[in-house]
C-alpha cells in the first residue's frame, strides 16, 4: 500500500469561513481489502444474446472510434437496428457540414434578454420569421458527426436472394468486456457461420475472422456501404437516398486490398480494406462496394481502417486483435475495482454488472480527445454534438476511478473552445469566458432555446482540473491549467449581479437552472448554481495561492457576500423565483437538481445539512420519478451518501424507473428516442466511486452501502472526492 497525504489547512475565504482543502491520494485501498481477481469480476458480466434484439447491438472501440454490429457480429442488417441501439461507425475526426448556400451566420440568430439590468444577446432558437428559423435550424444542424460507413455480410440464400433478420438462426453471441472480442455463432439456412470481431486499442481498425462453408459456395460476401449524412435530430447511419450528394471511388485495389475515397461537399475520408486469400471489390452500386473473397477457403479475415489519411496503416486480424486483447487487459488491471461477490441483497448482481459494463462502454465512448456527445460514439442525438454541461457525468468518474489520464484526454480541448467562450462573454458584456453548453468538436456556439441559458456547465473545468491536481500535485498541472481556471472565474464572477439593495450578489435573471422547467427571463438564484458557484471560486483562490499569487480580490467580494441559499419552510428550494417548488406538479419532474446542491457538490459553508436532509426527504416523497432522466438516480445517491442515509443511496441508484433501466448490452435506456445514454453510465460509476471511497472529511468505509449485512464490498484504486 501506498499512502501520501496532503493537507492544506486553514484557508480564509472571502466569506470569514475557514475553508479547508483536504487532498488524499491512496491506492490500494481499503486497506483490509484483499487483492481483487479483476480478471474474475468482469468476466462474470460477459454479455450474452441468443436472439435478433434491435436494443442488444454490441460495441467495440477505444475512446475515439467505436464500432457496433448486430447478431452476426458485424453490420448486417443496418435498416432493421435503425430504431433500436443502431449499428453506428463513428470517430472523433468524422465530422461534416452541409453547404452553407444561405450563408446563414451565428449573428442572426441572436435574441436579447433583459439581464444584469441591459439587454443581453443569446444565440437562439427561432421558429419565425423565416430566414431567423432557417438560421438557427442551420448552425444546430451543422457541424454534425458522421456515420463512416456500414460493415456487413451480404448472405446469400440458395435462391440468391438476400437474407433477412429472420433467417439468422441459433445465434449465440457474446461479448467479453476483457478481451473487447465479440464472438458470433449462428446458422443460416442450416450451416453454420461463426465471426469473431475487434477493435484496435489505438487505430481507427475494426477485423473481423469468418468460418463457414458458406464461403466455398460464395454465399458470404462482405458489404461496405457508405451513407449521406441527415439534417435530422437523429442519424442512425442509414441515409441511403441523396446518392448524387456525395462521392465514393475505389482508388487503389489489389486482390488483398483496397481504398476508398468518400467525399462529402468540403469533407473526405478513406476507408482501407485488407483480407486474407485471394478476392476481388467491385461497386455494385453508388456508394455500396461488396468484397467476394475466393471460393477456396472456408475462413476469411480481414480488416478495415476509417482514416483521414490516404495511406492504410499496416494491419492484420492477428495484431488487432492482439492489440484489442492487451489494450482492454491493461484497462481493467489499471486504476479503480469491485467485487460485490457474497453480498445477499438480490440487487448485488445487477449492481455489479452495470457497473462493469458502465466501465466497458465509458472507456470505449468516452475517453477521446473531444467532450463525448451524450450517445457516445453510436448515433447522432442533437446532431452529434456534444453538451458540455454532461462532459461533468461521461468524465469525472474517470478520475474518481484512478484513470485521471482519461479524463485529461479531452481537457486540452478546452484550449480548443477557449476562442469562443471569451467571444460569448464579450459579446454578453461579461470578463472571461463563458462555455457553450451545445457545441461541436472545435468548440462552436449553437443556437438554442434552452442551451444559451444554461450556466452549470461553466463551473465544471474547474471541478475537472482541480481532480487532475489532486492525483499530480505539481506546478507542471498548475501552469498548464491555471489560464482555464482564471478565464472561468473573471465570467463567473462579473456575472454574478451585485444587488445593491440586498448588498448580495445574486445568479440571473437571464438563465436557466439544471432543472430546466423555469423560464429565463423569470429565473434568478437556482440553488445548485449558487452552491456550484461559491464551490468552484474558492477552489480558483486556491490556485492562486499554490501558484504564489494573491487573492483576487473581486472574486473574494463575489464570495463573501453571496445570496444564501433560497429556502422555504425549512427546505431548500429549486430557485428563489419558485417559492411553489414543491406544490407546481411542473416543478416535480425534470432533474431534481436541488439535491446536486450536496451530492454533486461537498459540503461548503453556504449549506446547512440538516435543511438539505429535509430538502432530500421532500424530493423523495414527492417527485414524478417517471419524469426524470439516467443521471438523476446517480445524483440521488450521491446526495443520500453525504447525507449518512446508505439505504436510499442504494435504492436510489437502483429505483425500478424506465429511465433507470440498463440494457443486455450495458446501455442507460431512456425512449424511443434516446436508445442510449451515457451520462447514465457515467454518472453510476461516480456514484459508486462516492459510496466506496467516500469525501473528504468523510470516516466512514464505503459510506454509500448499508452496514446491516447485506452488502460484501471489496474494492480498491478509488479517490476520495471534495
Amino acid at each position: 500500500m501506498r499512502l501520501i497525504l496532503r493537507i492544506e489547512y486553514p484557508i480564509k475565504t472571502m466569506t470569514n469561513y475557514l475553508f479547508k482543502t483536504l487532498t488524499l491520494l491512496c491506492f490500494s485501498l481499503p486497506i483490509f481489502a484483499q487483492k481483487i481477481d479483476r480478471k474474475a469480476v468482469v468476466e462474470r458480466h460477459i454479455v450474452k444474446i441468443n436472439k435478433i434484439d434491435t436494443l442488444a447491438s454490441l460495441s467495440i472501440g477505444n475512446g475515439k472510434f467505436a464500432f457496433t454490429v448486430d447478431a452476426t457480429g458485424l453490420q448486417t442488417f443496418p435498416d432493421y437496428y435503425a430504431n433500436g441501439v443502431p449499428l453506428g461507425t463513428q470517430s472523433e475526426w468524422g465530422w461534416h457540414s452541409f453547404p452553407n448556400t444561405g450563408n446563414y451566420k451565428i449573428e442572426e440568430t441572436f435574441k436579447d434578454l433583459e439581464s444584469h439590468g441591459r439587454k443581453v444577446l443569446y444565440a437562439a432558437q427561432w421558429n419565425e420569421p423565416k430566414r431567423k428559423k432557417e438560421a438557427s435550424d442551420f448552425i444546430r444542424q451543422n457541424p454534425h458527426r458522421l456515420q463512416l460507413g456500414n460493415v456487413g455480410l451480404e448472405l446469400y440464400k440458395k435462391d440468391n436472394s438476400l437474407a433477412s433478420p429472420s433467417d439468422i438462426q441459433n445465434i449465440n453471441q457474446t461479448l467479453n468486456p476483457y478481451t473487447g472480442e465479440i464472438k458470433s455463432h449462428f446458422t443460416f439456412e442450416g450451416t453454420s457461420v461463426d465471426v469473431l470481431t475487434y477493435c484496435d486499442a489505438k487505430n481507427d481498425i475494426i477485423t473481423a475472422k469468418i468460418q463457414s462453408s458458406l464461403l466455398k459456395t460464395g454465399q458470404i460476401k462482405i458489404r461496405l456501404r457508405l451513407a449521406y449524412p441527415t439534417d435530422k435530430f437523429i442519424d442512425a447511419g442509414n441515409n441511403w437516398v441523396n446518392a448524387d450528394k456525395h462521392l465514393s471511388k475505389i482508388i487503389a485495389s489489389s486482390n488483398t486490398r483496397a481504398s476508398i475515397n468518400h467525399t462529402l461537399d468540403k469533407d473526405q475520408y478513406f476507408v482501407h480494406l485488407a483480407w486474407t486469400n485471394a478476392g476481388k471489390i467491385s461497386e455494385s452500386q453508388a456508394h455500396y462496394f461488396l468484397l467476394e473473397p475466393s471460393k477456396n477457403s472456408e475462413n476469411l479475415g480481414f480488416t478495415c481502417e476509417f482514416s483521414e489519411k490516404k495511406t492504410p496503416i499496416s494491419s492484420s486480424f492477428g495484431n488487432v486483435m492482439n492489440s484489442s486483447v492487451l489494450g482492454w487487459k491493461q484497462f481493467w488491471q489499471s486504476g479503480g475495482a469491485i467485487d460485490l461477490a457474497g453480498s445477499t441483497d438480490p440487487r448485488a448482481n445487477e449492481l455489479e454488472r452495470q457497473i462493469i459494463l458502465s466501465e466497458y462502454l465509458t472507456k470505449l465512448q468516452c475517453a477521446g480527445s473531444v467532450p463525448p456527445q451524450e450517445t457516445g460514439l453510436t448515433y447522432n442525438s442533437w446532431f452529434g454534438k456534444p453538451h458540455l454541461e454532461m462532459h461533468w457525468w461521461h468524465g469525472v468518474h474517470f478520475a474518481l476511478w484512478g484513470r485521471v489520464d482519461l479524463l485529461e484526454k479531452s481537457l486540452a480541448w478546452y484550449n480548443k473552445a477557449l476562442p469562443t467562450a471569451r467571444i460569448i462573454a464579450k459579446r454578453q458584456g461579461f470578463e472571461g469566458a463563458r462555455w457553450p453548453k451545445m457545441t461541436d468538436n472545435n468548440g462552436g456556439e449553437t443556437s438554442s432555446s434552452v442551451g444559451s441559458y444554461l450556466i452549470w456547465q461553466q463551473p465544471h473545468i474547474i471541478t475537472f482540473v482541480e481532480l487532475v491536481y489532486r492525483q499530480k500535485p505539481n506546478k507542471q498541472t498548475l501552469e498548464k491549467y491555471k489560464q482555464l481556471v482564471f478565464e472561468t472565474a473573471d465570467f463567473m464572477t462579473s456575472f454574478a449581479d451585485f444587488d445593491k439593495q440586498k448588498g448580495k450578489y445574486i445568479l440571473g435573471k437571464g438563465i436557466i437552472s439544471a432543472q430546466e422547467r423555469f423560464k429565463p427571463e423569470d429565473t434568478f438564484n437556482p440553488t445548485y448554481e449558487l452552491n456550484y458557484w461559491y464551490q468552484t471560486l474558492t477552489i480558483a483562490q486556491i490556485w492562486r495561492k499554490r501558484l504564489g499569487m494573491k487573492p483576487n480580490e473581486k472574486w473574494q467580494h463575489v464570495i463573501d457576500n453571496f445570496s444564501p441559499l433560497p429556502q422555504k419552510n425549512g427546505v431548500y428550494l429549486a430557485t428563489e423565483n419558485a417559492q411553489d417548488s414543491y406544490t407546481n406538479p411542473k416543478y416535480l419532474t425534470d432533474h431534481p437538481a436541488v439535491l446536486c446542491t450536496l451530492g454533486m457538490l461537498p459540503e461548503t459553508p453556504m449549506l446547512d445539512k440538516a435543511t438539505m436532509k429535509r430538502t432530500f426527504e421532500k424530493v423523495w416523497e414527492l417527485w414524478d420519478w417517471q419524469d426524470t432522466w439516467g443521471w438523476d438516480f446517480p445524483m440521488v445517491s450521491m446526495t443520500a451518501t453525504r447525507l449518512d442515509m446508505p439505504q436510499k443511496a442504494i435504492d436510489g441508484l437502483m429505483m425500478p424507473i424506465r429511465t433507470n433501466t440498463y440494457l443486455a448490452n450495458g446501455h442507460n435506456f431512456q425512449d424511443g428516442r434516446l436508445r442510449l445514454y451515457l451520462p447514465g453510465n457515467g454518472g453510476l460509476l461516480t456514484a459508486v466511486a462516492l459510496m466506496c471511497a467516500g469525501y473528504d472529511g468523510c470516516q466512514t468505509q464505503t459510506p454509500g452501502f448499508p452496514k446491516d449485512g447485506t452488502w460484501k464490498v471489496k474494492w480498491e484504486g478509488m479517490q476520495k472526492f471534495f
